[in-house]
């Protein structure tokens, strides 16, 4: 059997931290500001604060795990610890794979509708998924080159962008004259519900989770024991800050109504205000340069995660005629999965989807910990079971506020669950490899 094509020690602390803040940064701020913006109103930017907070809770298990565990299997190897092979471990490890695929789609779109801002196109324009295909097509070739050029891309994609965040949102701060008070204001907050607040969390947590991809690169990290935990660790600091300086900087330059009306693309038009056109030719620059990162990086996690899965037969896999290793099929199969979702969902069902599997597959992973492996890996109960319970909270107030506005993502990410779960129990019981 062909197995992927692993490198240890082939990704440096800087590229590790490069692809977690590529994944993040390019979903984070350009796809989901406008998005969160129109559950939490004027305390949007709040709410990237506070999912930060929550993010740390949920990333202390990954980093336990992984500081002991280190694996290019990453989540999937977390969850084999906790449950056996069994189907808990399958399809958790799948639905984490689907939250990366569906992170690729939202990311491409995202590069779209940004993209057609320098021809004044629309939101709504046949070009914004044909751009996002386009995008994830060249994210495939890129990632057939090898993880060291994935690394170096990577890690100079990261330093444009963030840089070039800093830059927009320190001008658009200075050209609208900032101060505390109109960064976080105190009005209007009553007429959001509180599940409105915390399905604004929800999101915002999807916009951090991107700390996975780290975790499933495992022992390609150099010196991964130690450096898997830092790479985590500096890319939440990172991505936390530039998320409060993005917000803050649009909701000093647009009120929330303005934000709402050009959610796909708020942060091209907080640029129109404080810079006019030119503004916006390098806000949609930058956006340009952290979606492909984004893409990139997230591609390259997918197909890592899921050869794996294949190796440790937890999902069927089928050549299809294909010549080459496990790896590089799993990158067609993420990718085809991504131009399905870019062609035919917009942003916000797309965001919804992932955030939901992400969340679910989030708990079963720390609930594996706090049960299985807790005093294997020396972790604090407390902190596990405060990851858990924030988790909930978020998810049921999510659910509750789509079940009354979008019922069709409700439908179709229990629908993908459940086929999920029987699918897995059926494989791994056709191949005798279930076991606890």
């Amino acid at each position: 059997m062909n197995k992927p094509e692993y490198v240890e020690e082939s990704i440096t602390l800087s590229g590790a931290v490069a692809m977690g803040t590529g994944v993040m940064v390019g979903a984070g701020i350009f796809a989901l500001t406008g998005q969160i913006a129109e559950y939490a109103g004027p305390a949007f930017p709040a709410a990237f604060l506070l999912a930060a907070i929550i993010s740390s809770f949920s990333a202390y298990t990954y980093i336990k795990m992984s500081s002991k565990y280190p694996s290019a299997g990453g989540i999937a190897m977390i969850l084999q610890k906790a449950y056996g092979k069994s189907t808990i471990t399958a399809a958790a490890s799948l639905l984490m794979a689907l939250s990366m695929v569906i992170n690729e789609s939202l990311v491409a779109r995202t590069f779209g509708t940004y993209t057609l801002q320098l021809f004044d196109g629309g939101a709504n324009s046949l070009w914004v998924p044909v751009l996002g295909v386009s995008l994830l097509i060249v994210a495939f070739l890129v990632n057939i080159s090898g993880n060291n050029f994935i690394g170096k891309s990577s890690l100079a994609l990261a330093v444009i962008k963030i840089g070039g965040i800093a830059i927009f949102a320190i001008g658009t701060l200075w050209v609208a004259g900032f101060s505390v008070n109109d960064a976080f204001p105190t009005g209007e907050l009553t007429k959001y519900p509180a599940s409105s607040y915390l399905g604004a969390l929800a999101l915002s947590i999807l916009a951090y989770k991107g700390f996975t991809t780290i975790t499933n690169s495992g022992d390609e990290v150099v010196k991964p024991h130690k450096n898997v935990g830092r790479a985590i660790i500096i890319s939440l600091l990172i991505c936390t800050i530039i998320y409060l300086l993005v917000a803050v900087a649009v909701s000093a330059n647009l009120s929330i109504p303005e934000i709402i009306r050009a959610k796909d693309y708020s942060l091209a038009e907080a640029a129109r205000p404080a810079f006019g056109k030119y503004g916006l030719w390098f806000t949609v620059g930058i956006a340009i340069v952290a979606t492909v990162s984004g893409v990139v990086a997230s591609t390259f996690a997918v197909s890592r995660m899921t050869a794996m899965l294949t190796d440790m037969k937890l999902i069927p896999h089928s050549h299809f005629g294909m010549p080459g290793r496990i790896q590089k099929h799993m990158l067609v199969y993420a990718v085809v999965i991504a131009i399905v979702l870019t062609a035919f969902f917009n942003l916000s069902r797309i965001a919804s989807l992932g955030a939901i599997f992400y969340l679910v597959m989030d708990i079963i992973v720390h609930w594996g910990l706090l049960r299985h492996l807790r005093k294997d890996v020396n972790a604090t109960a407390a902190i596990v079971v405060t990851a858990i319970v924030l988790d909930l909270i978020v998810l049921g107030a999510f659910l509750w506020i789509k079940v009354a506005s979008d019922p069709l993502v409700i439908t179709v990410a229990l629908v993908l669950m459940v086929f999920v779960f029987a699918g897995e129990r059926w494989f791994l019981r056709s191949t005798n490899e279930e076991n606890t």
